[in-house]
């Protein structure tokens, strides 16, 4: 299925067919890769079993490539709900995708991860249990970040922000899990984007409803300075979750 998108004062919407969140674009190869996750059409909200792909060559016109992963991916998660904001990246030619899964055993969100050899999949749990699970409430919307000293790192978390340093192996992490300090407004959904040595915490901020904030750093680990809004909370916006790329 491809579909094309249409703007509405200056808002575009690309997906049309389908109730969908999260957005995580990755660029690969000259294409757009936008991961997200799917509501079910049932009018509950927040019923949520699989994530979505969708590519485009050029940000106007998008292909639906269907279901990548679902909770099932993952033998130790509930599969009956819970599979929310996830992110997929390339490293050495392997793609991981990390997902926010409700765990069977603990009864909380955990972070998995799952593998593929090709960003369409099909992604397999390589490790059979959580990457991530803490003490905290707010083990979701999991994002990861390469710098280019090629260490790479993994953040999330609900209220505060988290983070791990990924091994070069991506589906394990040296050392223990790190929070950093709180910017202004910080909810959940960060998203760590690099420009010009300036590092960029993005995130889904106040609550609610949500607007989109950000803050800076001169390290990948912060601390973050809280720089202001890109969008301010607004009713038409009940919840947010941002995605930076350069295309």
């Amino acid at each position: 299925l491809t579909v094309n998108v249409e703007c509405f004062s200056q808002i575009c919407a690309i997906i049309q067919t389908k109730y969908t969140a999260d957005p995580a674009p990755m660029v690969y190869n000259n294409t757009v890769y936008l991961y997200t996750s799917h509501d079910e059409d049932n009018a509950n909200g927040f019923e949520m079993h699989n994530w979505l792909l969708y590519t485009s060559k050029d940000m106007a016109n998008w292909t639906d490539k269907g279901i990548v992963a679902s909770l099932a991916t993952f033998s130790w998660a509930k599969h009956d709900n819970s599979a929310w904001a996830p992110q997929c990246i390339e490293r050495n030619g392997k793609f991981y995708l990390y997902c926010p899964v409700y765990t069977q055993k603990e009864n909380k969100f955990a972070i998995g991860v799952a593998v593929a050899d090709n960003p369409c999949g099909p992604f397999k749990d390589p490790i059979g249990k959580p990457l991530v699970l803490t003490q905290y409430y707010g083990d979701w919307d999991p994002t990861v970040f390469i710098d280019d000293d090629g260490q790479a790192y993994m953040y999330w978390g609900h209220a505060r922000p988290f983070y791990v340093k990924l091994n070069k192996d991506m589906i394990s992490y040296s050392g223990s899990v790190q929070s950093t300090n709180v910017p202004d407004h910080y909810q959940e959904g960060p998203w760590v984007y690099k420009r010009k040595g300036h590092y960029y915490l993005i995130y889904a901020s106040t609550c609610c409803p949500e607007g989109i904030g950000y803050a800076m750093s001169d390290k990948p680990t912060g601390p973050w300075i809280y720089k202001g809004y890109v969008m301010r909370p607004t009713e038409k916006s009940r919840g947010n979750h941002p995605g930076i790329i350069d295309f």
